[in-house]
């Protein structure tokens, strides 16, 4: 029985609570440490404990039924580096500037037939604000990061904002050498040809949890999976051609939905096997924590940094009944999975639905581990304690500015969530939609029309939050001509899509291969 389950039988449980609420750090004799696993581009629905019943992920969603489910988990962009700068710093994009992917193109740099000009943003996570590791490192932790970081070149890498070890995080967004060794990574030395990355990553951060059990750390695991180049094993692609369900010959995988095809159905058998072997590279790092004793005071964190890939890149998997991924403005492409396990504190199997966004990690952590608050930096993320201790918190306005075009097909816009409501501001003509979340999960049915007084509300509050956060805005583009637009949206809405039925069919095909060793090279629709 651990110190909470007999305090509980005890006291009861309001006093527990309180004395929790007040004095975190009792929760055990020494503080609590800290594992953060981060997942590149892992949509809501890419999980069995989701409801997925195409991949496979049995310790990723242990991680949820041994702590607190999130419902209505977000990442704080569409696309990664803004989202990744949030749970840095604990604020939004708009406040932190870091609106795209870095190295994504700005203003007149932009080259597709577009209406605005993507605006210029934030290239690097300011050397001048307090990072959640550089407030773990103040209170005593060790800090070490194994992964994706692409926060910026050499000079703002994780060794220069508050790791003390870095495995593999440098500037780049995908791994440069794909997903088995050679890694051609400059942060990470090169293992022997064909080592996975995923597994890599996690013996590193296995080894570096056994190498400093006697003092708290904070550990965060970002991996580079499972983004593009998608790639795995024969025998991976082998086992998933053969569970993936049937369909029928005429049957399309994807639907157009406004600029871009979208897939509808999840049964690529390449994406599934990357799923896996990450889910095995999560397995060693839980299982780490329970060789060395750590497992019952070590807080576990598991989240996306954006929604899955539906359209654009690898078009590899779908996010229904959420509409849209990554890239896009509608709910599949911020909607993450978020769950938070610390068994000394947080009971198992225990389920929230307030939303939440990863904005809410740095804060939360902290009060977790009994460190100071730091309200001048995060002040877009909340401690999320009292939840997870079976309490409520006040509702909150939720923010997001993407003044962009996604590679996926997605437009500049702003939105804000305030309880069911969801209103998404269009930067290229001015327009608003609005959405009830708990009648159309979908974002089938704008009822900006029907519902003017709470469309105009919720613009007025996104508009001035966004005037306060200085953010930036896209400006016309004096290159726009109509018809080279259309002309290049038709071509992706036909022949792209065409592309896509034909190599997505052929995947599953029995003597289908990418290249002659399998993980040397990616396969493409090209």
């Amino acid at each position: 029985m651990n110190w909470f389950d007999m305090r509980l039988n005890a006291w009861g449980r309001p006093l527990v609570l309180l004395v929790m609420m007040l004095v975190p750090a009792l929760v055990s004799a020494t503080p609590p440490n800290v594992v953060l696993i981060l997942m590149d581009d892992m949509g809501i629905k890419d999980l069995s404990v989701e409801g997925s019943t195409f991949y496979r992920s049995p310790h990723i969603d242990s991680i949820a039924k041994d702590g607190m489910r999130f419902t209505q988990g977000y990442a704080t962009c569409c696309v990664c580096s803004p989202s990744r700068a949030s749970i840095q710093l604990g604020t939004f994009p708009a406040r932190h500037g870091i609106t795209d992917w870095i190295g994504a193109a700005e203003g007149m740099n932009w080259k597709r037939p577009n209406r605005v000009l993507p605006a210029e943003y934030v290239h690097a996570l300011p050397a001048d604000q307090v990072t959640i590791a550089e407030a773990f490192k103040a209170g005593g932790y060790g800090t070490f990061f194994a992964g994706k970081w692409h926060l910026g070149a050499e000079g703002s890498w994780p060794n220069d904002h508050g790791y003390d070890v870095n495995k593999g995080g440098h500037h780049r967004g995908s791994p440069p050498g794909g997903y088995f060794a050679p890694f051609k990574n400059p942060a990470l030395e090169d293992g022997p040809a064909g080592e996975s990355l995923p597994m890599r990553l996690a013996e590193e951060t296995a080894g570096y949890i056994k190498q400093h059990q006697d003092k708290p750390f904070f550990a965060m695991l970002s991996f580079y999976s499972v983004h593009g180049p998608v790639q795995t094993t024969k025998e991976l692609w082998q086992k998933y051609r053969k569970l993936a369900p049937p369909v029928d010959e005429d049957a399309q995988r994807f639907r157009v939905d406004r600029t871009m095809p979208v897939r509808q159905i999840q049964d690529h058998p390449i994406y599934a096997g990357m799923v896996e072997t990450v889910d095995d590279a999560v397995g060693v790092v839980l299982q780490a924590l329970k060789d060395n004793g750590l497992e019952e005071n070590t807080i576990v964190v598991f989240t996306s940094d954006n929604g899955g890939v539906s359209s654009g890149d690898a078009y590899c998997t779908s996010n229904l009944p959420f509409r849209g991924g990554k890239g896009r403005q509608w709910e599949g492409g911020i909607r993450e999975p978020f769950y938070i396990k610390f068994p000394a504190l947080v009971e198992a199997g225990s389920q929230s639905d307030v939303p939440v966004t990863g904005a809410d990690l740095y804060p939360t952590l902290l009060n977790l581990c009994g460190l100071p608050l730091r309200p001048q930096q995060h002040l877009d993320g909340v401690s999320l304690q009292s939840v997870l201790q079976g309490g409520s918190m006040d509702e909150r306005p939720l923010y997001w500015h993407y003044p962009h075009y996604g590679n996926q097909g997605g437009e500049p816009h702003a939105m804000i969530r305030l309880g069911q409501w969801k209103l998404i501001h269009y930067y290229e003509d001015g327009r608003n939609e609005l959405y009830d979340l708990n009648a159309d999960i979908g974002e089938q049915s704008d009822l900006s029309l029907t519902h003017p007084a709470t469309a105009d509300a919720l613009w007025g509050q996104l508009d001035q939050w966004l005037t306060e956060t200085n953010a930036r805005r896209p400006k016309p583009d004096p290159r726009y001509n109509a018809e080279t637009t259309q002309r290049y949206y038709q071509s992706l809405q036909t022949a792209t899509k065409q592309r896509l039925e034909k190599f997505h069919k052929q995947i599953l095909e029995p003597n289908w291969q990418p290249s002659k060793n399998w993980w040397g090279s990616a396969p493409s629709i090209d």
